[in-house]
């Protein structure tokens, strides 16, 4: 059966955004020459899709895993990190959750500001964890439920923005070039590897990075995140 299209990106028409509905996306598209859009299940892709329009994105179900254990406790001298974050009402208030275990020690940080996206946070989660990297000379298995940073970076697309002066091939500029140029820099001279992660799945610590993630979005007097211009 095929999903449930929810969410309908348009990189061309007459207001290029995400729409939740066909109708209101329907309109933006009718007509106008070139136009360029894709339905998608979750904003979440949505959005990955945007940031590269001409990137075919097929949503494919993830690879087993050989088990969750395998995810969660990481060989010895390896660092095993986990990210999220999110911001309610996309934009709104937003915070980050990090888990890092090395050794069998963890550490778990998180933060917030009072107006931000989704995919700043998701960033910011993975440049904090990295800030923070003690053992940069060991190998580091970043997880997480971000296809838009896991693609970002195995994929190359934020290195060819880089390249292009933060332009996309589509001529646009690249969101979030602030934070993509910090994470570009922290990862340049680590073995890390980037993998997805089934979000809300029951991965133990994906679901602790949610929970600090979502405590720091509500507390209050959250700074500003300097980055974001909406």
């Amino acid at each position: 059966m095929a999903s449930k299209k929810n969410f309908y990106a348009i990189a061309k028409g007459n207001r290029p955004g995400i729409y939740d509905n066909w109708p209101q996306a329907h309109n933006q598209v009718k007509g106008f020459p070139g136009a360029l859009y894709k339905g998608f299940a979750t904003r979440q892709e949505a959005e990955a899709w945007l940031e590269n329009p001409h990137y075919s994105f097929t949503p494919k179900a993830p690879k087993p895993s050989p088990s969750t254990a395998d995810e969660t406790s990481p060989p010895t001298d390896s660092v095993l990190i986990y990210t999220d974050g999110g911001a309610r009402y996309n934009p709104g208030p937003g915070g980050y959750g990090v888990v890092q275990i090395l050794n069998g020690e963890r550490k778990e940080m998180s933060g917030g500001f009072r107006l931000t996206t989704n995919n700043r946070m998701e960033l910011t989660a993975c440049i904090v964890a990295l800030r923070d990297l003690e053992h940069r000379d060991k190998p580091v298995t970043l997880y997480t439920d971000s296809s838009y940073v896991v693609n970002g970076i195995t994929k190359g697309w934020a290195k060819s923005w880089r390249k292009r002066g933060w332009i996309k091939s589509d001529k646009k500029p690249a969101l979030n070039a602030d934070l993509w140029a910090e994470l570009l820099d922290l990862t340049q001279d680590i073995d890390i590897t980037f993998k997805w992660v089934k979000g809300h799945a029951g991965n133990p610590l994906n679901e602790r990075c949610d929970e600090l993630a979502v405590a720091a979005s509500r507390e209050k007097n959250l700074p500003v995140d300097e980055g974001y211009s909406g």
